[in-house]
């Protein structure tokens, strides 16, 4: 097997929407990196999202492929199965997380990446350890303003 990246990602949000969070690990040459970060209110779609985008930035090369680990069918489908270029098409008309899927795009292009769904609190040990980070995020003391999501539900 050629040499790649691999990073496993897992969203959180407590009452949806709620607090949440995100947890990441990132895989490569044996080596492992763990982020996560919670946010005051937020939902659970856009803390899948944001783990996956949060982890291609933190990447300092694109010179090898990139394999993506999520258990969100949200994330995985809107990306594999092409929704979200369709979405880009029609200006996001309907859409939710428009500014993280505009964020998402500027960074699709830029990797060799490949997604896969795996099943979420099914025992596979990279996606746990990612459901633990994002949970222990949202529940911590340091949470940051979400300020897309909040502007966009002021009423919460």
């Amino acid at each position: 097997m050629s040499e790649r990246i691999e990073i496993f990602t897992d969203g959180s949000a407590k009452g949806n929407p709620g607090p949440g969070g995100y947890g990441v690990v990132l895989r490569f040459k044996g080596k492992e990196k763990e982020l996560s970060q919670g946010f005051r209110m937020t939902t659970n779609n856009r803390m899948e999202l944001l783990a996956i985008i949060v982890a291609l930035e933190s990447l300092k090369t694109n010179k090898y492929p990139v394999k993506v680990f999520s258990d969100s069918k949200y994330v995985i489908d809107s990306i594999t199965k092409g929704w979200v270029f369709g979405w880009v098409k029609k200006d996001f008309k309907g859409k939710k997380n428009v500014d993280l899927w505009q964020r998402y795009l500027k960074l699709h292009s830029k990797f060799k990446l490949q997604f896969e769904w795996v099943k979420g609190h099914a025992g596979h040990p990279e996606n746990e350890r990612c459901d633990h980070l994002a949970v222990k995020a949202a529940e911590g003391s340091n949470l940051l303003i979400d300020s897309v999501f909040e502007s966009e539900n002021p009423d919460l």
